[in-house]
């Protein structure tokens, strides 16, 4: 079969003779030769295409079985395609699908709703139920138990997140969960109150470990503070016991006039500081009496060694009685009473012990290192942050104790000249006038006196009142002064030459407002050149 598809050239069926010009036509003989062959090539095809189809008779029978069966197929599908068109013609089908189908959508989006409305209805009589829970809690004594789990329902509840397109029926429960933490509130703040109290009769706070509520329910104070803390109130219960601290037991220690120390008892049921005087020798004392562990820490006031040690022990009674060793409770406590402590030593005690004499400023210097150590001692005892420097309140004040002086300084000279103004002794004596006989009698002596002055760029000299003089020879003293005992300090050389300006000032101010209705100009004016010069 494979020569049935070879291509047939035309001048393969001629002689070769005919072939030398191809241009040529051909003849009468040559084409009658031609077709001769050409039959005789057809007929040797139809021979080879009719032996083929023999041989393969069988194969061909499936292929027209084949595409007679394919036909019929066609045929089947073609009725079936008409009979579908009939019937959706003859009845509008297609609207009925799609009601049935608009139907499912509906039922489907309703249950969806309901499971909606179920879930919802479920999580509302869930969240009932845990507030009803936490209040038979309440009444029942397990505190820790109500505050984790009003803790829990702040979360479900988005107390604080309120949204206004949520349900209507999660307000209500917000005001149920708001009336359960007043309740719990109310009743832990009660607890601290029974547990820390001051006895101002015997002048000592005692630290009660056990406590009972109305219904006879026994609690620890520990799991007072751990509740307090899970709700989130622990610096709202601890205010008053601050509040308590600050004014019965550290006010009285720093400010008192005679020294007084504390003494820590301590036992399984309670905890006890008593408030003492401080007898006039001083000691360190720790022993034993029966089951009681009692400390007595006395040093030197004017260091701050004493200061300090006895707020020390303060702060270590609060760490093991009240916070019991627990960082975050200490950090808290510490929040509530380290401005206001650190506030009162500051204002009681370093401001005071601020020297006066700038010879005396390196002896300020043991005061700076007590006061370091005093603050790292807290730091141990987590009362205030190891990383923010701004609990360093007492090292900060007492490194800057140059400003401090040089300021203590400026008030005092300020305080000097203003004294001195307020005396308004502007007058002149009357014998070094030109009418008096000291003028007349020798005008030497009157050039010589303490009266007569001279002026920058001026000439001529003039007389001046005797505060003129003071008051200038008070600012010539404080200069004297600064460059000797303070000039390697830039800052202390600084503020104190502001006091300089500051007394000049002052003269200025005092006379405008309270001198010079009854002082005339004529007497004054020498005066203000002279302070303005000088």
């Amino acid at each position: 079969m494979e020569s049935l598809f070879d291509t047939i050239n035309v001048r393969d069926l001629l002689s070769a003779q005919d072939l030398s010009d191809p241009t040529s036509p051909l003849s009468a003989p040559d084409l009658r030769l031609l077709i001769q062959r050409l039959e005789s090539q057809s007929l040797q095809i139809r021979s080879q295409v009719q032996s083929y189809l023999v041989s393969h008779r069988d194969d061909f029978a499936r292929l027209f079985s084949l595409c007679n069966d394919a036909v019929s197929q066609t045929c089947k599908v073609s009725d079936d395609v008409t009979a579908i068109l009939r019937l959706l013609s003859d009845r509008p089908i297609d609207a009925e699908v799609r009601e049935v189908v608009a139907e499912m959508k509906a039922k489907r989006e309703e249950l969806r709703v309901k499971r909606e409305l179920l879930g919802l209805v479920g999580t509302v009589v869930a969240l009932n139920e845990r507030l009803e829970s936490m209040r038979e809690a309440l009444r029942s004594g397990r505190f820790e138990f109500a505050a984790q789990g009003l803790k829990e329902l702040k979360v479900a509840l988005r107390v604080g997140d309120e949204d206004d397109r949520e349900p209507l029926v999660y307000g209500l429960l917000r005001k149920e969960w708001t009336q359960c933490f007043e309740e719990i509130q109310e009743v832990l703040v009660k607890f601290m109150e029974k547990a820390v109290r001051f006895d101002g009769g015997l002048n000592r706070v005692e630290v009660k470990y056990h406590l009972e509520d109305e219904n006879g329910n026994g609690i620890q104070l520990q799991t007072v503070l751990e509740a307090m803390d899970v709700v989130g109130i622990l610096e709202y219960g601890l205010a008053k016991v601050v509040d308590m601290m600050i004014k019965y037991v550290i006010t009285p220690f720093v400010n008192h006039g005679q020294p007084l120390s504390f003494l820590e008892e301590l036992n399984q049921e309670s905890a006890v500081l008593k408030i003492v005087p401080s007898p006039d020798k001083l000691s360190f004392k720790c022993y034993f009496v029966s089951k009681y562990l009692i400390f007595n820490l006395q040093f030197e006031y004017l260091d701050g060694e004493f200061l300090y040690s006895g707020i020390l022990l303060f702060i270590k009674f609060i760490y093991r009685s009240i916070c019991f060793q627990k960082s975050s409770w200490m950090l808290c406590f510490g929040r509530l009473t380290w401005p206001r402590i650190s506030e009162l030593i500051i204002s009681s005690f370093l401001s005071k012990v601020v020297p006066t004499d700038a010879s005396k400023l390196p002896d300020f210097q043991k005061i700076i290192k007590c006061t370091s150590e005093f603050e790292t001692a807290l730091k141990e005892l987590m009362y205030i942050s190891v990383s923010d420097d701004k609990d360093n309140r007492l090292s900060n004040f007492a490194e800057n104790v140059e400003v401090h002086f040089a300021f203590k300084k400026k008030t005092e000279i300020l305080a000097k000249a203003r004294n001195l103004l307020l005396e308004c002794d502007f007058s002149i004596p009357q014998e070094y006038t030109r009418d008096g006989s000291i003028w007349k009698n020798d005008e030497t002596s009157v050039q010589s006196s303490s009266h007569v002055v001279d002026l920058l760029f001026l000439s001529e000299r003039f007389l001046v009142s005797k505060a003129a003089k003071q008051l200038m020879e008070l600012v010539h003293q404080t200069l004297q002064e600064s460059r000797k005992e303070v000039n390697s300090k830039p800052e202390l050389w600084r503020q104190i030459l502001e006091s300089k300006g500051g007394s000049s000032r002052s003269k200025n101010v005092t006379m405008d407002v309270e001198s010079y209705d009854h002082i005339k100009k004529d007497k004054i004016h020498t005066d203000c050149m002279y302070t303005r010069r000088y």
